[in-house]
């Protein structure tokens, strides 16, 4: 995955032995590497499709969190926007006993994995091997959807990674020269003929090898199914699971390492009783605004006949069009509740939009997509079975807190009432939903929200960071009571951040290599 990736580079280059692990294939899919088709991989091969628990407070449905399954991970198959969080997000990781985590230590390793091409100050990196630059298309819907914020009395913001983070404003992108610039394509990509790597793909982790409460290797299955040979592979130094906050917290309870009554009543040998493992679950959700555009200016159709060819041979030859889009081209940050520090984020998209189990509405139109930023709800991730190819038990908790649909909730409102401002009024004929009537009461937003909001894919928090009872690893990312064993993905974090989660895990990727590498 995304941190994986950054974790070979930072050992290969220190002169470390790497055997680095993946489940699917390699990421040599040309859609991976087109920024505007990320769309095209999810629902493949490349990517594990999760499915909840029917979930109470969201109408009882099933939600779905797909999640890459390629070299790369996340970073291969999301829509490559680059944002890091708000410094307060981070004093409060330091605050909840993450000692060493306040945005003062964090940082300076988001300077060093950042390569900007735009900026270069105190706050940016320019020379790091993420690539971060401006994308080299803008739709017309992305940029009314600015003019019509504005209008309706949001600010503009020109780099929501700068000294303030509301507003709105067109997101940087991890994009190099037109093309997906993924963990894989830069960290990975520069050592990956160094004889001291070495990359197994379609390689199905079955378990961590505990031995006297140390970790001493894995087990993998080969094969794209896991149904292949069986691989035992020792550690001299250490094994780290970067697997993301679904799948990690399952390798560690398939090793013995979790709630220790649940995996004996599955017949697991308890190699040590972690009660916090894949509790804490959290992410964001967001819920679609749609509106009818007047002429037929959006995304859709440029994926078939002609008008693909055409734009394919522009990226091919020029590394220009719209395949250079990644699609969110524009958002941004508003405070919803005038606490000094934003709740809300905007995605918006120059088409309408459908879920993994729902398909979008017919015809021409744009997507606002308000999203909250600290959830309150919490769910978990529990083992099915002893069967390391068997569905985890996945319960989002979704919604079940009533701030987080609130928050939702303004967010529609909000989202509506740009939807009807002058520069939207000009290309928008009607909104679709939820509904063409001005005003809508909050019980019919509430109850939009419980059967549409879905998820922005950033799960997180299952191997939670911290010295508690509860916490999984301590702030060195090492597994409690579990020697030579770190975790380095979103699931370590205790809360999640205000924003999308790909930077920040490729900072935790560049801290844990420091880690690894010190001793600490």
């Amino acid at each position: 995955g995304s941190a994986g990736c950054v974790l070979a580079n930072r050992l290969v280059q220190a002169g470390r032995r790497v055997l680095l692990l993946e489940a699917g294939p390699p990421d040599n899919d040309r859609f991976i590497h087109m920024p505007a088709t990320f769309v095209r991989v999810i629902g493949t091969e490349r990517t594990w499709a999760y499915e909840s628990e029917p979930q109470a407070a969201a109408g009882g449905r099933r939600m779905f969190v797909p999640q890459g399954r390629t070299l790369g991970g996340g970073s291969s198959v999301n829509a490559m926007v680059y944002v890091r969080g708000t410094p307060a997000d981070y004093d409060g990781w330091e605050a909840q006993g993450c000692e060493g985590w306040g945005w003062r230590d964090v940082l300076p390793w988001f300077r060093k994995a950042e390569g900007n091409a735009r900026f270069a100050c105190d706050l940016h990196g320019t020379n790091g091997p993420l690539k971060v630059s401006d994308t080299r298309y803008r739709h017309p819907l992305s940029l009314a959807f600015l003019r019509a914020a504005q209008q309706s009395g949001l600010p503009y913001n020109d780099d929501f990674n700068g000294a303030a983070q509301a507003g709105v404003g067109f997101y940087q992108t991890t994009t190099f020269e037109g093309r997906r610039a993924s963990t894989a394509a830069t960290y990975l990509a520069a050592v990956r003929d160094d004889p001291k790597l070495t990359v197994v793909t379609g390689a199905h982790v079955q378990r961590v090898i505990v031995d006297g409460g140390v970790a001493t290797g894995v087990v993998y299955r080969t094969g794209r199914d896991g149904s292949g040979e069986e691989v035992t592979a020792t550690a001299r130094d250490e094994v780290i699971l970067s697997a993301g906050a679904l799948a990690s917290p399952k390798l560690l309870m398939l090793s013995g390492i979790g709630p220790g009554a649940q995996l004996q009543a599955l017949g697991i040998p308890v190699a040590h009783d972690l009660p916090g493992v894949g509790e804490n679950f959290q992410d964001h959700l967001e819920v679609s605004v749609y509106g009818r555009t007047r002429e037929p200016i959006s995304l859709l159709g440029n994926d078939r006949g002609l008008t693909a060819l055409k734009h394919g041979l522009q990226w091919t030859m020029f590394g220009s069009g719209l395949l250079t889009s990644n699609v969110v081209e524009s958002g941004g940050f508003v405070d919803t509740t005038g606490a000094g520090r934003p709740d809300l984020q905007f995605h918006v998209l120059p088409v309408l939009v459908g879920d993994v189990d729902r398909e979008p509405l017919e015809g021409h139109g744009l997507s606002i997509n308000p999203c909250f930023l600290r959830p309150a709800s919490r769910g978990s991730v529990k083992l099915r079975s002893a069967d390391p190819m068997a569905p985890i038990l996945f319960d989002g908790g979704y919604l079940q807190a009533q701030e987080d649909v609130d928050t939702l909730v303004r967010g529609v409102k909000l989202a509506r009432r740009i939807l009807r401002a002058p520069a939207l009024r000009e290309v928008v004929a009607e909104e679709l939903a939820p509904g063409a009537v001005d005003d809508l009461p909050d019980d019919v937003l509430e109850t939009y929200v419980r059967e549409r909001a879905k998820t922005v894919y950033h799960p997180s928090g299952t191997c939670r960071m911290g010295r508690d009872e509860r916490a999984v690893v301590d702030a060195r990312m090492r597994v409690h009571g579990v020697a030579k064993l770190r975790v380095c993905d979103a699931s370590v974090m205790p809360s999640l951040i205000s924003g999308n989660t790909n930077a920040p895990t490729v900072m935790l990727a560049e801290r844990c290599a420091d880690f690894a590498l010190s001793g600490n």
